[in-house]
């Protein structure tokens, strides 16, 4: 596993995401990491994102994990596929998203530290399908897939 979180290389002007950007002093900072052929973060969600059943996770904070983790999982996917090493000073490369399928399988508990893992499906031109998992220790607690779209380069002028 690198020591360096896919988030970690962004730069400042793509690094204010509020689930995962590391320049934003007001976000939860989600830091992504490819190990092998997955990608895998943890994040432990403050009391204060209980949902409508008591001591467990909302919704909204789980489609948010999945969404951050799922993009940085493509542009790794992506830095993988082209030969690049990301932060290497070059051009980075940066997916967004265009769809996010969440299913929630069990109640999320709050209190623990949740583990979001991301394989990648497909990858078709600027087009990357990621399939996620969100588990809270041996439980797993909603699955995903997403549709990211790459951001083109600009045009030189």
């Amino acid at each position: 596993m690198s020591d360096m979180a896919i988030q970690d290389s962004y730069p400042p002007e793509f690094a204010h995401c509020f689930g995962c950007g590391p320049g934003n002093p007001h976000g939860h900072h989600l830091k992504s990491y490819l190990l092998g052929y997955e990608t895998i973060a943890r994040f432990t969600p403050d009391l204060k994102y209980s949902g409508g059943v008591p001591d467990h996770v909302y919704g909204g904070m789980i489609a948010s994990l999945m969404d951050c983790h799922g993009t940085a999982s493509a542009a790794a996917f992506a830095y993988r596929k082209d030969g690049r090493t990301m932060g290497d000073g070059r051009r980075p490369i940066r997916f967004v998203t265009a769809s996010l399928r969440v299913e929630f399988k069990k109640p999320t508990p709050l209190g623990c530290e949740l583990v979001v893992k991301g394989q990648l499906l497909s990858l078709q031109g600027r087009k990357a399908w990621v399939d996620l998992k969100l588990a809270a220790g041996d439980q797993v607690c909603a699955t995903g897939e997403m549709l990211a779209i790459r951001l083109p380069d600009p045009v030189e002028s």
